[in-house]
């Protein structure tokens, strides 16, 4: 039996996942690395944790599974996608990474205002903090060896591969570079004008190759007798998309953890949003490239944290269903859950959360059931504002992530966006998709039959009618509430 190594470098620890010849998860280690907040509040990660623990990982699946060294064909790598790092040529990290949450370089953004439409124009993204762009340029003012040309900036894809390579390849693909700010999704290639605006050099910027390029070999500092190569590197949101098998345009996914990803192939050509949401590349293959709408949405899986571990209202998610069941049928309490602002597609960072349409009737349990259906509500909200832009309706909702074990919350979501809703018997989507293209890519599986069987649990609509359009409607006057609107 041979494998693939898929690793899943995330906003909370690394993942490794072993993918056999059938495409099934054979096995899976967890690597947790420090948060570092500081009292400004500003969110870091250490990059050289973050490289051991990579190493750790793919050693504690082999070990843990009896996996024999020689038995693993290929690598494939899917990352947080906006944290970025700083390092020096000799694989040396020279500050802190900053995460792709921390809106420290908000400054820089906001020098760069007169040029915020021909920002947007260019990388189909609007102009923010949370982009790479003003992170390099604030790491690049903040960091005297930032002078000269010795230095590479990047993303965590960049960095690993950097240093797993020994420093022989400074590359990354084409959706990770699409989400820093600094490619133009027209030429498909860095932009020099933007490059100077946010005082980048292009030199200290990876080489952007098709996701499924031959990014290097490893032998991950010794483990491996022999070199294994490096045939796939995604942001982890678009090897989800890739891992669903929505390689062709109109499909959609959407990923449920702490914040949300909705993402849509829309095809090979540009399409830029007019409804509140960002164009990016999906990946690059052979040569060819497929663009995406995506929304993203900050609080989605937090809610429910934020009901165990804040307002102390269940002890475990297992109490979600039984509150909802117990809930008022006739109660209209919607809760908001817009804690730092509403993102996608509303990006409105002054608005507020709030509880709407409470009632004498109120209680715990309702909500507990307005907070659950915030999810899919907020979710629904991009799904529509992507069917205005790109001229599609959703059929299918492919999802996944811890959530989607709510069965409450997939069926609401399908009553909700009227889309069959998909949810997959596997798990760990994003470094499933990175095995999958890095076991495509060296012949160990084939794209007729990789996606085919997939199993899953499928919800389709079945509220009444008026039953839905009432839940639309009072989400939409809370919306309005929180706004000051």
């Amino acid at each position: 039996m041979e494998y693939i190594i898929g690793i899943d470098q995330s906003t909370q620890g690394t993942k490794a996942v072993l993918v056999d010849e059938q495409g099934r998860i054979a096995g899976r280690a967890d690597r947790k690395h420090a948060q570092l907040v500081n009292e400004q509040g500003w969110v870091s990660h250490d990059p050289e944790e973050i490289y051991q623990n990579v190493l750790l990982a793919v050693q504690d699946v082999m070990k843990q599974n009896q996996i024999p060294r020689e038995s693993v064909r290929a690598i494939g790598i899917s990352n947080q996608r906006e944290t970025t790092v700083l390092w020096d040529r000799q694989g040396r990290p020279l500050a802190l990474a900053i995460v792709w949450q921390c809106g420290r370089a908000r400054d820089i953004a906001q020098r760069l205002e007169p040029w915020e439409e021909a920002i947007r124009r260019k990388t189909g993204l609007p102009l923010s903090p949370f982009f790479p762009a003003a992170k390099m340029a604030w790491l690049l003012e903040q960091n005297a060896s930032g002078s000269g040309c010795g230095f590479c900036l990047g993303t965590v894809d960049s960095w690993l591969i950097y240093r797993l390579t020994g420093g022989k390849s400074f590359k990354t693909d084409y959706s990770n570079a699409s989400r820093t700010q600094l490619f133009n999704l027209h030429t498909l290639e860095w932009d020099q004008e933007l490059c100077q605006w946010f005082g980048v050099p292009m030199e200290a910027l990876p080489k952007v190759c098709d996701s499924n390029s031959a990014f290097g070999e490893t032998t991950l500092e010794g483990y491996f007798e022999k070199p294994v190569p490096i045939l796939a590197a995604l942001g982890d949101s678009h090897g989800a998309l890739f891992a669903h098998g929505c390689h062709q345009k109109g499909m959609t996914k959407t990923t449920y953890g702490t914040g949300s990803s909705i993402m849509m192939n829309i095809g090979t050509t540009f399409q830029e949003s007019r409804s509140g949401l960002a164009t990016s590349l999906a990946w690059g293959m052979d040569g060819v490239v497929h663009y995406v709408l995506e929304g993203n949405i900050n609080y989605t899986g937090a809610v429910m944290s934020w009901l165990k571990d804040d307002l102390k209202l269940i002890a475990g998610l297992d109490e979600l269903n039984p509150a909802i069941e117990a809930a008022n049928p006739a109660d209209t309490t919607v809760l908001v859950p817009a804690f730092t602002g509403l993102s996608a597609p509303y990006w409105d960072h002054e608005a507020r959360g709030l509880i709407y349409g409470m009632s004498r009737t109120t209680g715990r349990n309702e909500i507990i059931r307005g907070a659950v259906e915030s999810i899919a509500l907020q979710i629904m909200d991009v799904v529509k504002s992507m069917e205005r832009d790109s001229g599609i309706s959703i059929e299918e909702l492919h999802v996944d992530g811890g959530p989607t074990r709510n069965g409450y919350l997939m069926q609401f979501q399908s009553d909700m966006t009227g889309s069959r809703v998909l949810v997959p018997e596997m798990e760990e989507f994003s470094a499933l998709g990175a095995a999958y293209m890095a076991g495509l890519t060296c012949g160990m599986y084939r794209k007729e039959t990789l996606f085919e069987g997939q199993k899953a649990t499928v919800y389709e609509r079945r509220m009444k009618a008026a039953d839905r359009e009432r839940k639309q409607q009072l989400w939409q006057q809370a919306i309005h509430a929180c706004r000051g609107k």
